[in-house]
């Protein structure tokens, strides 16, 4: 093999494991039996959550995943692989399982989460969650409830003191 060939296959593996390094959530899928534009609406779907979706080959796939330290992928990476990343750790998983309820034919393979490599079911649990900002807006209003109710009960009494 080129010596060039070599170095641009390199660059590829370090910008992949950077690329991962980067992300809260990885999930590997195997996306045969879809059409081109079926994985073109899933890549446009994850693109407008701010995901990214990379079909790469498993040779480059392998050396990228062994680069950032996750161990005991090689038996899942055989056969066709696409990745999709996300810096949001449960944007990933909730856009592919809902691609999921209308076109069978992808797979899920495995996922990391946060550097935990996960299996397809906890990937279906994160896939409930809402996204970031879904818990932020239940978090404000956990927090928002007592006051509000304290506020209701002033009023109450400024009424009743009116009367």
């Amino acid at each position: 093999m080129k010596e060039a060939t070599i170095k641009k296959k390199a660059e590829k593996v370090d910008l992949l494991a950077d690329k991962f390094q980067e992300s809260k959530s990885l999930v590997f899928i195997d996306y045969l039996g879809l059409t081109v534009a079926e994985v073109s609406n899933l890549r446009n779907i994850l693109y407008s959550e701010g995901c990214e979706m990379h079909v790469i080959k498993n040779n480059i796939l392998r050396r990228a995943v062994k680069k950032v330290g996750y161990e005991g992928l090689d038996e899942v990476l055989v056969g066709p692989n696409a990745v999709a990343l996300s810096k949001d750790a449960t944007n990933t998983s909730r856009i592919i399982y809902d691609f999921l309820k209308t076109n069978k034919k992808l797979k899920v393979k495995l996922g990391v989460i946060e550097g935990k490599i996960t299996n397809e079911d906890d990937l279906k649990v994160l896939a409930k969650l809402p996204n970031k900002d879904g818990m932020l807006s239940m978090l404000l209003s956990v927090l928002q409830a007592p006051i509000r109710k304290l506020a209701v009960a002033v009023k109450a009494v400024a009424e009743k003191q009116e009367a």
